[in-house]
């Protein structure tokens, strides 16, 4: 019974009944799509980690049945991964991932886009680095589309794979015994799980917030309606299953529809390039349970609020029907807040991923709770303060119902905390003043003379020129051939002015030094011609020591403007949905105002300032609270580029909310042509 006459009404409601309900609709669909993309982000990451595991080995006793080293290589200033791996006498140990068969000595297997490269560049730039090659490495071999990766079989006993070798990040890992391909998550991946999980909390609190209020648009109207039915004879049963029904069934079309969008955005999804490179669409679709899950936690979450705010409606539905100012809601709102934020420097003592995403958490939240009480502060001052009809009419409508008013600017008043806890954390503009012309090679005790010789061969035999010198521990190959810029195509092994080939210098064109960039196909060619030179090391420059950092920092700061993204997204929809909705809510006193005589540019001001002012109060108070926030985390002086980010977030911030109000123009001018009592 309940649901049958449930869906009359919701049938019955008239035309503006009806957009009220597509309203609804709408912002459960734009809060699930998001909230699928913010949660499956980790599960990505983690796919990703998973993928990655078997390069960083672990260690096994009488078990192994191979040896496994990694080190980093470079070419066209991109990282590829080599992988060494060999199997130990009388053991057949089963293949890495990605390769149907274990690697044979002299094998090597690359992975589509590494074997992509080495066709287009030239033999003596790349390819010469690897003996013959034997076949592709698989996806489950790789992280991402694209990664350049190289797995490359020897003898148990090559120099290869027993030469002693650094642990360090920039050089690879040393041989190592493993019974399998099993490997861990490196620390690289655990580092940008981490920070997924903060970026996620950052973006799933808002939207809690943002589907949670879905519940209550057009709540005027309903809970007239459903005060109607109280006062006729209905039980507080009947109105509570009246109103689950309904949300239920608007939020989980909504859900669906979410489900949907979210679905058609995958593959643009993929193209957003952090930790490297792209994604699988496999690592960005939702898992099954994931998804089931979403679709039943939604409509819940959205009953469940709905069901709240029912308690005048079943108590005092008189009230509701006579429109009687709720009362005042309680300092303690205020107090909690202050409370969370006074106890945030203390997340610095303890900087757990757990506990900052638990903080963040609990900062969003507070701020959501005080921001009904300081709306209606806000309104009474304005009241008390106001010299024109407009600023008196928003000022009594925002004490009248400050939750509503709340509602309108909560999503960017929430954006406004993210903008300013990400643009204090954000790294500022970086450059790179290092090498790319010397080479430095790590070499045993009492052999560098020998290897400095080898190095000095080797740079003649391939036609460049270099200054070798050599220390204890170290040869350091310095390209002395072109410093000027490639006028060619690099993809093609075109060289810039000069004969590489001869290692000329080039009259008057400057030979390069210290700190000084050469033509990325003198750059390969050098790594070719050393590589191997010292077995299990790679010759590497000053840059290729700062590439994890700059790409780190690269990654931070794509991570930034997806977080914030999705942020404005919401506070955009929210903006314009409850706009919509408040006009609705308000189309009986909007139309006795107009028959009073209210000009409509009056009613139109008093919305504006109704929605502006808590917005550049709320707004700058959050932005405040997020920078507060993260000034535990700061690790020096705030960037510039942080502060043009809180500038451009407020600029957007008051644009959206500017244009959602211009866009629900024509429906208060539509709600105050015909005051006429309507079917709902």
């Amino acid at each position: 019974m309940n649901l049958e006459l449930t869906w009359r009404l919701l049938k019955g409601g008239g035309r503006r009944g009806l957009l009220g309900t597509w309203l609804t609709l709408g912002a459960v669909a734009v809060a699930t799509a998001l909230l699928l993309f913010a949660v499956t982000a980790n599960f990505a990451f983690q796919s990703r980690g998973e993928r990655d595991a078997w390069r960083n080995p672990v260690p096994a006793g009488s078990a192994a049945t191979a040896v496994q080293a990694a080190r980093f290589d470079y070419v066209r200033d991109r990282r590829l991964v080599v992988v060494d791996v060999a199997a130990l006498p009388g053991r057949a140990p089963a293949p890495p991932p990605g390769l149907d068969r274990f690697p044979a000595p002299g094998q090597t297997w690359l992975s589509p886009a590494l074997a992509a490269l080495a066709r287009e560049l030239p033999a003596d730039q790349f390819a010469a680095r690897f003996p013959a090659v034997a076949g592709q490495l698989g996806e489950e071999a790789l992280a991402y589309p694209g990664e350049l990766v190289a797995v490359v079989g020897h003898r148990p006993d090559a120099p290869v794979m027993t030469a002693e070798r650094s642990d360090d990040w920039v050089v690879g890992r040393p041989p190592t015994r493993v019974a399998d391909f099993t490997g861990r998550v490196s620390e690289d991946a655990q580092a940008y799980q981490v920070l997924a999980l903060i970026a996620s909390v950052l973006m799933v609190v808002p939207l809690l917030v943002f589907g949670g209020a879905a519940a209550r648009l057009t709540v005027a109207r309903r809970d007239q309606r459903l005060a109607t039915l109280r006062l006729v004879g209905a039980t507080p049963g009947q109105v509570v299953g009246m109103t689950v029904a309904e949300a239920v069934i608007v939020a989980f079309a909504g859900a669906v529809a979410g489900t949907v969008a979210y679905a058609a955005a995958v593959p643009l999804l993929t193209r957003i390039e952090i930790g490297g490179g792209p994604w699988y669409a496999g690592d960005l679709w939702p898992h099954p349970l994931l998804l089931a899950g979403t679709l039943v936690a939604v409509p819940l979450l959205v009953g469940l609020s709905a069901v709240a705010g029912l308690r005048r409606v079943v108590v005092s539905p008189l009230g509701v029907a006579r429109r009687q100012t709720p009362p005042g809601m309680r300092v303690l709102r205020v107090l909690t807040l202050l409370a969370v934020l006074a106890a945030f420097p203390l997340v610095g003592l303890e900087p757990s991923a757990t506990v900052i995403a638990v903080a963040i958490a609990l900062a969003l939240l507070s701020l959501n709770l005080a921001g009904p009480w300081v709306v209606g502060l806000i309104g009474r001052i304005t009241a008390a303060f106001a010299r024109g009809p407009a600023l008196l009419l928003a000022g009594r409508r925002l004490v009248d119902d400050p939750r509503s008013a709340w509602r309108t600017v909560s999503g960017v008043a929430l954006t406004g905390f993210v903008a300013g806890f990400l643009g204090m954390l954000s790294p500022g503009a970086f450059s790179s003043g290092a090498s790319d012309a010397v080479f430095r090679l790590a070499v045993p005790e009492g052999r560098p003379a020998v290897v400095a010789e080898r190095a000095r061969e080797r740079m003649r035999d391939a036609g460049l020129a270099a200054r070798v010198e050599q220390a204890k521990k170290l040869v350091t190959v310095t390209v002395t051939g072109i410093a000027a810029p490639a006028t060619g195509d690099p993809a093609r092994g075109d060289t810039a002015r000069g004969d590489t080939a001869r290692g000329d210098t080039a009259a008057g064109e400057g030979a390069a030094g210290d700190g000084d960039a050469v033509d990325a196909a003198v750059v390969d060619r050098t790594r070719t011609a050393l590589a191997g030179l010292v077995p299990g090391w790679t010759p590497t420059s000053e840059a290729d020591d700062q590439r994890f950092g700059f790409q780190l920092l690269a990654d931070v700061r794509v991570g930034t403007v997806v977080v914030l993204a999705v942020s404005f997204l919401v506070a955009i929809a929210s903006a314009g949905i409850t706009a919509a909705s408040s006009v609705l809510d308000r189309r009986q006193t909007y139309g006795l105002l107009r028959l009073a005589g209210t000009p409509l540019t009056v009613l139109d001001r008093a919305r504006r300032a109704e929605t502006l002012i808590p917005l550049t109060v709320m707004g700058g108070g959050t932005i405040a609270a997020g920078v507060f926030c993260a000034t535990p985390f700061m690790l020096g002086a705030p960037n510039l580029s942080g502060a043009v980010m809180l500038g451009v977030c407020v600029a957007l911030g008051f644009a959206g909310v500017l244009g959602a109000g211009a866009l629900t123009r024509p429906l208060l001018v539509a709600v105050t042509t015909d005051p006429s009592p309507r079917p709902d």
